[in-house]
């Protein structure tokens, strides 16, 4: 059988999740804060622990069947690979930013000034759909610290929570594409039972995730209205209780969407609502 190799970045802001993932998906494997190869002792897959940047053309040369990487170096690399499943997690914004002071206030007032970044690809393309003309400067490292330094007039970085923005004087100006982690492969691996059968994995992981088991008390009285607000996988589950005329409905809500049942399912004659974690959903 052949062996898969999966590419995730070694240290950064990916790697914690990315190695989360792996495990909460059933895969053992060990000491991959010290080596730049772990495999995987209960499935055929060997992962790789490589620079966030190399990630994408291992997986277009073949080197990785797999990887897990932000969309942001996918687009900035311009390979060529399978977008498998996006994973949720490591979301954020690549913002141009001008300082608080700026006197650019409009996207037609960047034409012909100096913006910093380490995405000179991706800022391109999007000037460039925006007909402005302006002079890119490519850097490596702290890219908000080039407006006061008089290195630029702009930047163009990803942004998560705007604290370092904020801290060095900029303000985000204007959205030129939202990333996320998104699991990648080889055009010559895609359909591959083995692939197939670890992406079934990852969804099942990250569809409890985004749900809630929920386990009640209502009268059967109150029994169709509560149904009402619980779709579930397919429908809720109804258990017979020992006092008469009381029934236990166990189901799943989305996460999205908790808060918001569990008020409604009270003002329906709910009791006794236990709300629980879900390791995995197979579908």
């Amino acid at each position: 059988m052949k062996t898969l190799k999966i590419a995730i970045q070694k240290s950064g802001r990916l790697n914690e999740k990315s190695v989360e993932l792996l495990k909460n998906c059933g895969l053992n494997f060990e000491n991959y804060k010290s080596s730049l190869i772990s495999p995987v002792s209960n499935f055929p897959l060997e992962i790789l622990f490589l620079r966030d940047d190399d990630i994408p053309e291992y997986v277009q040369d073949g080197i990785a069947d797999l990887g897990i990487v932000g969309e942001n170096v996918i687009q900035e690399t311009e390979v060529e690979v399978s977008y498998l499943q996006r994973l949720g997690f490591g979301k954020c914004s690549l913002k141009i930013a001008v300082p608080n002071n700026s006197d650019i206030n409009s996207l037609a007032d960047l034409h012909g000034k100096a913006i910093a970044t380490t995405y000179p690809a991706i800022l391109g393309k999007f000037l460039k759909q925006q007909n402005i003309t302006s002079d890119i400067r490519t850097i490596s490292g702290s890219v908000e610290i080039s407006p006061g330094l008089g290195l630029s007039d702009a930047i163009c970085d990803l942004v998560s929570t705007g604290g370092t923005l904020k801290s060095n004087g900029l303000k985000p100006f204007a959205d030129v594409m939202s990333s996320e982690a998104v699991l990648i492969g080889s055009k010559a691996v895609a359909e591959s039972d083995l692939v197939l059968e670890l992406i079934q994995r990852i969804q099942s992981v990250l569809r409890a995730k985004e749900t809630k088991y929920v386990v009640l008390n209502v009268e059967k009285k109150n029994l169709d209205a509560v149904i009402a607000l619980l779709p579930g996988v397919k429908s809720p589950s109804v258990v017979p209780l020992a006092e008469e005329g009381w029934v236990a409905v166990h189901t799943v809500i989305p996460e999205r969407d908790f808060w918001d049942r569990i008020s409604q399912l009270k003002q329906a004659g709910a009791q006794g609502i236990v709300v629980m974690p879900i390791e995995k959903i197979i579908l």
